[in-house]
């Protein structure tokens, strides 16, 4: 069984778009500041935010191998981040595709809306693929489980080919989504990731914990500034 979530609600702001183009919105040139604003009104009405989710259970779980009702994850990231796991939530969530098309249509005239509007996207399906992680954490905790770390194939130490295992328990052409002989989803603004569920299941694991980077990451070492 799966449910499709076509209830979504988001609100896009400029600080949104900007950080959607890796941009420090307190350093954000005028022009730069001035094109996401430009965007953020036209961004929204083309949003079509939905998400696809299914919850199973695990089989075995055995060095880098987690075998569940349905197939085969492996990868250093998934001894990681979902050992422990008596079920998972596998989810696909997306923007839909007119984002993306008006995008390619600003690209080709005015570069630098096409970048924020590129932005705005980003941000959106963060902000969406978050909502729905937040709707799976509520569902586990009201059956008295914890939740660990959301992981998602093409992540450092989880192969991206894993898409393919991940799609073919997820029907994602029912909101829309289709996987590219590259395992890359399409539309592009879309994410896929897997959600552990059990009792000793560590809740504040987050990616930057088993990133190869995370020492020297401008955006890690923002997140900790922020949180003191």
């Amino acid at each position: 069984m799966f449910e499709i979530i076509d209830h979504i609600e988001i609100e896009l702001t400029v600080d949104h778009v900007l950080k959607g183009q890796g941009i420090d919105p307190a350093r954000a040139s005028d022009r730069v500041r001035n094109a996401a604003l430009e965007v953020l009104e036209e961004a929204n009405p083309l949003l079509e935010p939905k998400a696809l989710a299914t919850k199973l259970p695990v089989l075995d779980f055995a060095h880098e191998t987690l075998t569940f009702e349905g197939g085969i994850f492996e990868g250093p990231l998934v001894k990681r981040a979902l050992a422990g796991a008596a079920e998972i939530f596998l989810a696909v969530c997306t923007i839909g595709p007119k984002l993306e098309e008006r995008m390619k249509e600003l690209m080709g005239s005015d570069m630098i809306k096409g970048l924020a509007l590129d932005g705005a996207g980003t941000a959106a399906i963060g902000l969406v693929s978050q909502a729905v992680t937040n709707k799976l954490i509520a569902a586990a905790e009201n059956s008295g489980l914890k939740t660990g770390m959301r992981a998602q194939p093409g992540q450092e130490g989880w192969p991206i080919e894993q898409q393919r295992v991940l799609f073919s328990v997820l029907p994602a052409e029912k909101i829309g989504v289709r996987l590219t002989d590259s395992c890359l989803m399409i539309p592009r603004k879309s994410v896929s990731f897997v959600l552990p569920l059990g009792k000793d299941l560590c809740e504040d694991a987050v990616p930057c914990d088993f990133c190869s980077k995370r020492e020297r990451c401008h955006w890690r070492r923002e997140k900790q500034v922020a949180a003191r």
